[in-house]
């Protein structure tokens, strides 16, 4: 079997499996990831500066703003409007956090007059993809990092436990829009990057894959799942990805100096 083959069945079986003990306990390697990305911030703040655009980046799952804060800092030094989303914790899709996002998107919209790019965390890059769905004339581009977007109800993660308390306080038209798998809805009408790591301790990585296509990408890095919106190379690709001119959204080709950091991604492809 191939490892396209793998990945197809990683995501069309019937249950994914959370990742290994061994995998979870490894995330605290975020910890020196973030230290790296302290150490390489004189390097990032050279990286080509955008053009003001707006961005929108959601933390994931029980994090909140201050999680993000460190890339959004560095987005305003590369010249970009960035936000937090000011919704306090991600508890998961509670009416109050389903109806704040909206708000808070259609608010930075309505004051820039122009898309937003969405950068989503875990479970925030899945509810920046709600949001593109619903909205794509209104959204750049949607950059995930390490968001499970192939998982639905009876797929564990290492924080199923935490999800499974809080499902009574979700909203039930959004856990019926997870009953379907990604792979069974149409593809965004935007360009989509899903950036992962395949030593991701909370999610099983192959559900975080997307389908290349001409505006469609997967960009794999080394490290944590918990450490990815600070992970130097992740950092790196966003940036890359948000500098791009509006309109001539290209695939992701590390300079040569950097391509030991990005080994060659997976893609999902379905079951044949």
């Amino acid at each position: 079997m191939t490892m396209t083959e793998a990945t197809g069945e990683a995501n069309e079986r019937a249950q994914v499996a959370a990742p290994s003990a061994l995998l979870t306990a490894l995330e605290v390697r975020a910890l020196v990831e973030r230290g790296a990305m302290t150490a390489a911030l004189p390097w990032l703040k050279r990286l080509p500066p955008g053009d003001g655009h707006p961005v929108l980046v959601l933390p994931g799952f029980t994090a909140g703003d201050q999680s993000t804060a460190p890339l959004r800092r560095l987005l305003r030094d590369l010249n970009y409007r960035s936000f937090a989303w000011r919704l306090g914790r991600n508890l998961g899709p509670t009416p109050d956090i389903v109806s704040g996002i909206l708000a808070r998107f259609q608010k930075i919209v309505g004051e820039h007059g122009g898309p937003v790019s969405l950068v989503g965390w875990s479970l925030g890059g899945i509810y920046a993809r709600e949001l593109a769905r619903q909205f794509p004339s209104s959204v750049r581009q949607v950059i995930t990092l390490g968001s499970p977007i192939h998982m639905v109800e009876g797929d564990r993660s290492a924080t199923s436990r935490t999800w499974d308390s809080l499902r009574h306080r979700h909203d039930p038209e959004m856990i019926d829009r997870r009953a379907v798998r990604e792979a069974d809805r149409p593809p965004l009408d935007v360009p989509a990057t899903s950036i992962y790591t395949r030593t991701d301790g909370v999610v099983h990585w192959s559900t975080c894959l997307i389908q290349r296509g001409p505006r469609a990408e997967n960009i794999q890095v080394y490290g944590s799942h918990c450490g990815l919106g600070y992970n130097t190379a992740a950092v790196f690709a966003v940036a890359d990805r948000l500098a791009q001119p509006a309109g001539s959204w290209r695939h992701f080709h590390p300079p040569l100096l950097l391509r030991g950091a990005f080994p060659a991604p997976a893609d999902w492809r379905p079951r044949r």
